[in-house]
């Protein structure tokens, strides 16, 4: 029996158009883990070239690596300068709640 070779998926090979990038780091958002929306923020930021990222906000290639890892812990300042080189926005929307108490 031939040997079956594998590869590690990677989120960033499957992003092509914005719509794409928007509708992954929605489900992230919605999961609520802050890790994981940095690490999928990453995931998007490398589908367009860290590199191009890294000149677009005037951070450090490699500090965004990190930061946008799930071992990272990004500044907020940080999100916000990557959503803006990504040409995306945070919106804000209510969410039904059972009891506000």
């Amino acid at each position: 029996m031939a040997k079956t070779k594998t590869q590690l998926w990677d989120a960033a090979n499957h992003l092509e158009t914005r719509e794409d990038m928007a509708a992954y780091l929605e489900a992230a958002l919605e999961d609520g883990d802050p890790t994981l929306i940095a690490a999928a923020l990453g995931d998007i930021a490398r589908s367009k070239g860290m590199s191009q990222i890294a000149r677009d906000t005037g951070l450090g290639r490699e500090s965004l690596y990190k930061a946008l890892s799930v071992e990272g812990n990004p500044e907020f300042a940080t999100i916000l300068k990557v959503f803006q080189a990504l040409g995306l926005r945070l919106q804000v929307s209510t969410v039904a709640r059972e009891s506000l108490v």
